[in-house]
């Protein structure tokens, strides 16, 4: 999640070329949801591809402020809550498959447990939907919380990491989902929590994207973003 009054703008190998007139290509699925099953492989891997118009049905439409064309899929491993290896996917910006590879590869490396990494789209893009079942994604075109202007998911530039363990919390301390009040304090020494300065923080910071929980009034623990360049 984002707010703009919190954050300045918060708002590979290739595949097909995108189809951009906004009908879906026959032989494009629509992602569906599934519960995360285990890679065989214990070896992290990436792979980058371009996104078909089918994969973001729901998450862009004509006048958003990225283009199809501008947006990749990643496809990776992550380290699962049951301790083993899964695959997950994440729409970014075609500018930032680098950053998401880096970082991912050393969460990846530490065991830094995940969830569950399916696009928004397999929730029809609800941003409150993907976040009640603990999802980990990143485009979405959506205004920024509480906000007309676009957020940073929209632009591709932004991440919500397990949202449950790292929620959006208001000024007033409020949390919206109820999975997720019992992690609305920080510091919090639990699996899958990012907590002020450590490594996941560090991580991220290493390559020029800033952390929701460093915000104020509100937090938002689960939100990195990067600003457009």
């Amino acid at each position: 999640m984002c707010l703009a009054a919190t954050a300045a703008a918060c708002g590979g190998t290739q595949a097909s070329s995108p189809t951009l007139s906004g009908t879906p290509a026959p032989a494009d699925p629509i992602p569906t949801a599934t519960s995360p099953s285990p890679t065989p492989t214990a070896a992290f891997a990436a792979k980058v591809t371009e996104v078909t118009r089918n994969e973001v049905k729901y998450s862009w439409r004509p006048g958003c402020p990225v283009s199809l064309g501008d947006l990749r899929k990643v496809t990776l491993t992550y380290w699962g809550f049951d301790d083993k290896p899964h695959t997950g996917e994440l729409v970014v910006n075609k500018a930032v498959t680098g950053d998401i590879t880096t970082v991912f590869k050393k969460l990846y490396d530490w065991r830094f447990p995940i969830a569950r990494m399916q696009l928004v789209d397999v929730y029809k893009g609800s941003d409150f939907d993907s976040i009640e079942v603990d999802n980990t994604s990143a485009f979405n075109c959506r205004p920024a919380t509480g906000s007309s202007k676009w957020s940073q998911h929209a632009y591709g530039r932004a991440i919500d990491i397990n949202p449950r363990e790292n929620p959006y919390v208001s000024s007033d301390g409020s949390v919206a989902h109820t999975n997720a009040r019992k992690f609305a304090k920080r510091p919090l020494d639990k699996p899958g929590v990012i907590n002020p300065g450590d490594r996941v923080v560090k991580a991220f910071k290493a390559e020029g994207w800033e952390w929701g929980g460093y915000w104020t009034p509100i937090r938002d623990y689960q939100h990195f973003s990067k600003a457009g360049g």
